[in-house]
């Protein structure tokens, strides 16, 4: 209390209960603020993304919150960002990283610079189907693979998918590696895969994907590959006229938070966070798999040729001329491992 406020020659007791009843008045005020004993506070976290909503990242993130809402009895929102609002995802892994950013669905492109490991899932015809990499991911390889990403300020919560990638052209149908001989063909900044369509006899380099519909168009580049959802959403029906269900590659997502965002959980919390990721993971996998059938069909009726059945065991054969290559860089035991999952598939 100010000096000001007492008055002189005022009894010691009737001051000392003047300062209790206007330090109680304080300490009711602030309670009046506080949250029931033992409830915890409300919090919301942000979600970033490159797709839009609907999307197979955005269906997994749309799951991923409805079920974190649901185990948390609604004291953890998470808010969505999608179309890459949030940046790219590098931009994104970084954020993650400095710790600036809570969680994101990122795609495959950028991890093998974070955890080389994944970069294995980029060999071409490694697996047979999405069954069998979904399998993989799921089980021992894919899981040792996530606990990675920690070493990283990264936790990886549970893979998800951003699809089958296959192949377009603007010159010819392809069903076999000699149909692939010089084509210009576009890829993602990836070695691996770089590695592979040398071998299969394409003619291939690198460019980033907001160029090349431009690049397509002008005949800088003959084809692309990429899954059924980004062939539609950048229109490349509109400048490649053959469209092969190559499922070449499988392209996984990853449900990635900020290491201090996960360890700040409780451990309720962090099973909830956890379990809600593998909900979303299932959710964006359905979703692609949807998307590839009603995509194809879609791609079909706005006049592309579409090629259905390629020489399958011809592509592998040729894969076998770069693979002592690749067992060099990710060891021979991890893909032989990866071949031998898809045995029963």
């Amino acid at each position: 209390m100010q000096r000001a406020m007492l008055r002189p020659g005022l009894p010691k007791p009737i001051l000392r209960s003047a300062c209790t009843a206007a330090f109680t008045m304080l300490v009711v005020a602030a309670l009046a603020f506080a949250a029931p004993a033992g409830a915890q506070s409300s919090h919301a976290l942000k979600i970033g993304y490159m797709l839009p909503k609907d999307s197979q990242l955005g269906a997994g993130a749309a799951a991923f919150a409805e079920e974190l809402s649901k185990r948390t009895g609604g004291r953890i929102a998470v808010e969505q960002y999608p179309n890459a609002s949030l940046g790219g995802e590098a931009e994104m892994t970084e954020a993650l990283k400095l710790g600036t950013l809570d969680l994101a669905f990122i795609t495959a492109a950028p991890l093998p610079s974070i955890v080389p490991e994944v970069g294995v899932f980029n060999i071409p015809f490694l697996f047979k189907n999405a069954e069998h990499a979904r399998a993989v991911l799921d089980g021992p390889i894919g899981q040792s693979i996530l606990q990675k990403f920690r070493a990283k300020a990264m936790v990886a919560l549970a893979w998800g998918e951003n699809g089958m990638r296959h192949l377009t052209n603007s010159k010819r149908d392809i069903r076999t590696p000699a149909d692939l001989k010089g084509l210009k063909l576009r890829l993602p900044e990836s070695d691996v895969m770089l590695i592979g369509f040398m071998a299969l006899g394409a003619e291939p380099a690198a460019l980033p994907f907001s160029q090349l519909f431009a690049a397509l168009q002008s005949g800088r580049f003959d084809g692309q590959e990429s899954p059924i959802t980004a062939i539609r959403s950048a229109k490349f029906n509109e400048v490649q006229k053959f469209l092969t269900l190559s499922a070449h590659v499988y392209e996984p997502a990853v449900f990635l938070t900020s290491v201090d965002v996960y360890d700040g959980l409780s451990e309720d919390d962090k099973k909830a966070v956890t379990e809600a990721a593998r909900i979303g993971a299932e959710a964006s996998r359905k979703f692609a798999a949807e998307a590839q059938a009603k995509g194809v069909a879609a791609l079909a009726q706005s006049g592309m040729k579409v090629t259905a059945e390629i020489d399958t065991r011809g592509f592998v054969k040729a894969m076998t001329l770069v693979m002592p290559e690749y067992r060099k860089k990710f060891g021979a035991a991890l893909i032989d491992q990866i071949q031998r999952a898809g045995s029963g598939s």
